[in-house]
């Protein structure tokens, strides 16, 4: 009975020997492994690969920036287009009050006016008791009350004898001339006038008189005149001079 070594068998497997050639190749060529890859990519190919993969990493990014720096611009103009809304909203409201506080003044001057002007008879009535020595006893102290509050009430009286005629203030009831006089002058007071503030609630009822015509023309012919007869004497002291000698 004979053992088989291996390898040496029929069903061994025998390496791929070409025709022609020797036991030692053979011998060789079993010894290598076998190591059967793909073809290697070339060094340029790859070198081409990442700069091509770089510049569209470097788009992207330009084009992020792009679309960020438009969206800036977008939410800055939304952002002065409201606060110039804002703005305008503000200066409209302050003009609203101030236009509702002017108001609210012109409201009450008005009211005040009115009722005030429903006394004025009455203001009249205690103006001529005080004048005629009338206004004694209780009535006086009523008189004195209603006169309080309407001076709280912002009452003014106005018109005085000797100022000057203003027909805003003033409205003329006689008319005479006067030597006296100037220009046209309220020489006495019918009735006094009431304001309020700057609102003329019943202008002064005056009597006014205006310079005579020919007063101004009497007095510039007197100063023209007076010059001539200061010289005269002067003319007679000169002459006379040499007669005496």
């Amino acid at each position: 009975m004979t053992e088989e070594t291996p390898g040496f068998g029929d069903n061994a497997e025998k390496p791929d020997v070409p025709s022609g050639a020797t036991p030692d190749d053979a011998a060789s060529q079993a010894a290598e492994p076998s190591t059967e890859e793909g073809p290697a990519a070339p060094a340029g190919d790859a070198s081409k690969t990442s700069a091509q993969s770089g510049q569209s990493d470097r788009s992207d990014r330009s084009a992020q920036d792009v679309g960020l720096v438009a969206q800036l611009d977008q939410v800055r103009t939304a952002l002065g287009e409201r606060t110039a809304d804002l703005q305008r909203l503000q200066a409209e409201y302050q003009n609203y009050r101030r236009r509702v506080e002017r108001d609210k003044v012109t409201v009450k001057e008005i009211a005040a006016a009115n009722l005030l002007g429903e006394l004025l008879p009455s203001l009249d009535d205690i103006g001529r008791a005080r004048e005629h020595g009338e206004l004694v006893g209780g009535f006086k102290s009523v008189a004195e009350s209603i006169e309080t509050v309407v001076a709280k009430m912002g009452l003014q009286q106005f018109g005085k004898e000797g100022e000057p005629f203003d027909p805003t203030i003033h409205e003329a009831l006689m008319h005479s001339y006067a030597p006296d006089v100037t220009e046209t002058t309220c020489v006495a007071i019918l009735q006094p006038g009431y304001r309020i503030g700057e609102r003329t609630i019943r202008p002064a009822r005056v009597a006014v008189a205006e310079p005579q015509p020919g007063a101004q023309t009497v007095k510039g012919e007197t100063e023209s005149a007076a010059p001539e007869d200061s010289a005269e004497p002067a003319e007679d002291k000169e002459t006379g001079g040499p007669d005496e000698g």
